[in-house]
């Protein structure tokens, strides 16, 4: 019997009451044990795991956003026990990228037949310690929409409440000069946006930005879309999906790289806020490093391992 603790954002996570009762009784209804925790606060989804691993149960599901995905597997990560989620957040990046279903009940359902796999994450290293990201770091546009993105918008309007700020706040839109720093290798680039990539499908409508990134190809993918205005990002924009990843180094206004040390710095200015998996953690400078296959997840039928 598969034993399962169900870790649950009441915060983030929609229709709660409901939707775990939903999930309790697909996955009992199973043949799974399942036990139930909600956070309360910051921070207590990782507590919470942290504290399970001396119980064994097999699986950890979280019902939430990436931010409460990603705290859940802070507290398990590298200890085999896996990850299993159901979407109840603003973007659900991760669960798309695993193949899962985004409604309550089928996600659920889909946990019962998912088969384990290994995927990649990435560490930033701050003073209170690690953090961990299986989507994407980043700076720039994105992290300061997250950082300006009220709970209560995030709560009633989901990524609406995202797409709703970045079209008032485009024509606002600068670059800046950045330092990369990949496998050691140093790269001055003009950036509006910087994003050190674990998985190649974004929302809205999770597009593929390139066809070999992958959360287990043994790799971080660097992007840096360099914009001032609303004309010129929807340019870069358009530039980066035409292209689908294929060019290596600097297009007109998109810059790709790919290593397993990434550390980004803005030498002029303010630092910027980094966003991990979409919650905001400090500013720059940061550096991301590659875990490889850290993470046991339960991923759906239509995603295909690669394993680095």
């Amino acid at each position: 019997m598969t034993r399962a603790l169900l870790i649950t954002n009441p915060f983030a996570a929609r229709a709660h009451a409901r939707a775990v009762t939903t999930i309790r009784d697909i996955l009992q209804g199973g043949g799974w044990s399942v036990e139930v925790r909600s956070t309360a606060g910051p921070g207590d989804a990782r507590r919470i795991a942290e504290e399970s691993r001396a119980i064994g149960f097999d699986v950890l599901v979280s019902h939430g956003g990436d931010g409460t995905a990603m705290q859940v597997a802070a507290g398990i990560t590298g200890t085999g026990t896996a990850l299993g989620l159901v979407p109840g957040g603003t973007g659900n990046v991760l669960a798309g990228n695993l193949r899962l279903p985004r409604s309550t009940a089928s996600a659920a359902r889909a946990l019962l037949k998912a088969r384990r796999e290994p995927i990649d994450l990435g560490v930033v290293e701050r003073a209170d310690g690690p953090h961990y990201f299986a989507v994407a770091a980043g700076t720039g546009f994105d992290a300061q929409l997250m950082a300006d993105t009220g709970l209560q918008e995030k709560r009633r309007w989901k990524l609406g409440a995202y797409l709703a700020r970045a079209a008032l706040t485009l024509t606002s839109v600068r670059s800046a000069p950045h330092r990369v720093t990949v496998d050691g290798t140093v790269h001055d680039v003009r950036s509006a946006m910087l994003l050190v990539l674990n998985c190649g499908r974004l929302p809205p409508g999770f597009l593929t930005l390139r066809a070999n990134l992958v959360p287990d190809d043994g790799w971080l993918d660097v992007v840096a879309l360099d914009a001032d205005g609303a004309f010129q990002s929807a340019s870069a924009v358009i530039e980066l999906l035409l292209s689908n990843g294929n060019v290596d180094g600097k297009g007109r206004r998109v810059w790709w790289a790919r290593g397993r040390s990434v550390r980004v710095e803005v030498p002029e200015g303010t630092p910027r806020p980094v966003q991990l998996d979409g919650e905001v953690t400090g500013t720059t400078p940061f550096e991301a490093r590659l875990l490889p296959g850290a993470l046991a997840v339960l991923v759906g039928p239509g995603f295909k391992a690669h394993h680095g």
